[in-house]
């Protein structure tokens, strides 16, 4: 079977052209770059709740536009970020037309939908654009803390130790590891929930946090777009929050943006 399990779509192995890729990622509009750009036959996302404005399977279309046929499992029937539990508990939510064509319909298993898009067309061999994800610093008045936006976690860097991280990120962990929680110990970072789904996956990194001392929650994705910092900062509502943050003030229900001003300008 030509299919490929990656946890986070962010790393591909080098022979994924022509593959069928079941990742563990949300569907959002940067995992549609990647796929295109990986030469990809075809792909199946995590659905992470769908959420606001359709962000959570914005690849789907991006990779109709491309010619890819793919397609998401519901986040209820599998872990974000857990590619092996899409594969043997996955559910399919929803899928493109390119997929449709190909037999995948909702409510079929992941497995069988991965075999049936061994046949979708390979598509354009044109070069895509180059995928974009934003990385921004973000200051307020009497500000004392540095704060960063990452549309993806992939993007922090050493550079962050102890900053206030500001996420498109979906709140679980990658392949269940709790190393990769976050690549540096922030003074805070924060996630969308991808509609918590299955066994509370989209929130599995907070507790992981909260063992290094690193305040963490999640904003509902009904609230902010999955993949768009700029979203979860501005319109996030907190969801979920692990026990360093809520010691630091921040609790279900406030704005994200107000609770990250008042850590950034905390003395």
């Amino acid at each position: 079977m030509n299919h490929i399990l990656a946890p986070t779509i962010t790393v591909l192995p080098g022979n994924t052209a022509g593959q069928v890729v079941v990742t563990g990622s949300h569907g959002s509009l940067y995992p549609g770059h990647l796929v295109l750009a990986a030469r990809a036959r075809a792909a199946i996302f995590n659905d992470a709740g769908i959420g606001r404005d359709g962000a959570g399977i914005a690849a789907l279309h991006l990779l109709q536009e491309h010619g890819k046929a793919a397609a998401a499992v519901a986040h209820t029937s599998a872990r974000i970020g857990d590619a092996d539990d899409m594969m043997s508990a996955g559910i399919i939510s929803t899928a493109n037309a390119f997929a449709v064509a190909c037999g995948v319909k909702p409510g079929m298993s992941c497995r069988d939908a991965a075999e049936l898009l061994e046949s979708a067309p390979l598509g354009p061999a044109a070069t895509p654009a180059a995928p974009h994800e934003a990385r921004l610093p973000w200051t307020c008045e009497q500000q004392t803390r540095a704060v960063i936006l990452v549309d993806s976690a992939s993007l922090v860097t050493a550079e962050d130790v102890d900053a206030i991280i500001i996420t498109g990120s979906h709140g679980g962990l990658i392949g269940g590891d709790p190393k990769k929680a976050l690549r540096v110990d922030g003074f805070a970072a924060v996630f969308n929930d991808a509609g918590i789904g299955k066994d509370d996956a989209g929130t599995t990194r907070l507790p992981a946090l909260d063992d290094r001392g690193i305040a963490a929650f999640t904003v509902a994705a009904s609230s902010a777009r999955i993949g768009d910092a700029c979203s979860t900062l501005n319109e996030g509502i907190v969801s979920r929050i692990n026990k360093t943050a809520e010691a630091l003030g921040a609790r279900v229900g406030q704005h994200a943006g107000d609770v990250c001003i008042r850590w950034a300008q905390a003395r």
